[in-house]
C-alpha cells in the first residue's frame, strides 16, 4: 500500500473505572484493577489501526520535552510506527483521563497543556507528505497547516471533527472545508443526524460524510446518493467505548483505500469498531489485517 500521513494528538491516557454517571461524591475510592494507563490520542489511535492493516503510516505529532514525552517516543516502534515524524514542542506532553462506566460509556478529560499554541515544524512537512496517497489531518491546531499543503499537492484529505455542535464553528471550518472524507459524532449535534448532513452539504463538498451514532451504528452520505444507515455490531459485548470512533474512522479509510464502495467500507468499519469496544484502552482491540479479514469472511456483508 502507499504511504499514509496521519497528523494528530499523541497523549498519555489513564482509564478510571467508575460506578456510573452522574458520578457520586466519595472522599476516597479503591477501584481494584480499575485504573490503567496507555498511550493514546486520536492521531495515535488512527495510526496504530492503519499500521495494523498493513499500511505505511507516517505519524506526525507533537510531544513535550519531558519524561512523559520520552516514554511516548520510545513506545512507538513497538506499536509499529516510526518515531521520526514526532517533534518536540515547547510544551509539556498532553495527558488525558477517561472515566468509564460499567456499560462502556465514557467521559474524556484531555489536558493539551500548551500544545494548541504550538505548530508542527514546517521544515518537516515536505518530506512528510511526499508520495502520500492520503492525508488524515486530525482537528488539532498544530496539524492545521498541513491542510493547505496537502491540498496544493492534490492529496485527498480525511478528517474527523468529533462532537460538532455548530456547523459554522470557526475552529473546525478549515478541516471541514478541506475534507474529502468527513467524519463526526452525533453526540453534540443540535439537530438530527439527517439534518446535520443536510446542513454540512450546504456548506462543504466532501465526497463522503459519516456520522457516528454510537450504539445505533453510523449514517453514510455519499455525494449524490441516498443516505444509508448501518446498524451497530458488537459481537463480543461492550467494555469501553473509548476509541470506538477512531476505530470506525480508521477502518473506513482502510477499506476505502482497498477499493471498496463506501457502503461496504462503512459496514466493515462498523464491525471493526464493534470488536474494538470489547477491550479496555484506546489502542487495545484494534485488529490486524489477518484478524480483520477472518472476521469479515465469517460475517459476510
Amino acid at each position: 500500500m502507499s504511504a499514509l500521513v496521519v497528523a494528530g494528538l499523541y497523549t498519555h491516557e489513564t482509564n478510571l473505572r467508575v460506578e456510573g454517571f452522574p458520578l457520586p461524591y466519595y472522599p476516597a475510592c479503591f477501584p481494584f484493577d480499575g485504573i490503567s494507563a496507555s498511550h493514546a490520542g486520536v492521531g495515535l489511535n488512527v495510526s496504530v489501526a492503519l499500521a495494523r492493516q498493513g499500511h505505511e503510516v507516517r505519524f506526525a505529532s507533537l510531544i513535550g520535552q519531558d519524561e512523559t514525552g520520552a516514554a511516548l517516543r520510545h513506545a512507538l516502534p513497538g506499536l509499529g510506527l516510526d518515531p521520526r515524524w514526532l517533534s518536540d514542542a515547547e510544551s509539556a506532553t498532553s495527558q488525558s483521563v477517561i472515566l468509564v462506566a460499567p456499560d462502556g460509556t465514557r467521559q474524556i478529560h484531555c489536558d493539551l497543556k500548551s500544545l494548541q499554541s504550538c505548530a508542527y515544524p514546517s521544515a518537516a512537512t515536505p518530506g512528510l507528505l511526499d508520495d502520500a496517497a492520503l492525508a488524515v489531518v486530525c482537528n488539532i491546531n498544530f496539524a492545521r497547516p498541513l491542510l493547505a499543503e496537502a491540498h496544493r499537492r492534490g492529496i485527498p484529505i480525511a478528517t474527523d471533527v468529533h462532537a460538532l455542535s455548530n456547523f459554522d464553528d470557526a475552529y473546525n471550518h478549515d478541516f471541514m472545508a478541506a475534507a474529502d472524507i468527513l467524519f463526526l459524532s452525533d453526540e453534540a449535534l443540535p439537530c438530527s443526524p439527517e439534518q446535520a448532513i443536510e446542513a454540512l452539504r450546504r456548506r462543504f463538498a466532501p465526497a463522503v460524510i459519516v456520522v457516528g451514532l454510537g450504539a445505533k451504528g453510523a449514517l453514510l452520505s455519499e455525494r449524490g446518493q441516498a443516505l444509508l444507515h448501518v446498524p451497530a455490531a458488537a459481537p463480543q459485548g461492550v467494555v469501553n467505548t473509548v476509541g470506538a470512533g477512531d476505530a470506525l474512522f480508521s477502518a473506513f479509510i482502510d477499506q476505502h483505500l482497498r477499493g471498496h464502495a463506501a457502503p461496504v467500507a462503512l459496514r466493515n468499519a462498523v464491525l471493526y469498531a464493534g470488536i474494538k469496544v470489547a477491550h479496555n484502552g484506546a489502542t487495545e482491540g484494534l485488529m490486524d489485517r489477518e484478524a480483520f479479514a477472518q472476521m469479515l469472511a465469517a460475517r459476510p456483508v
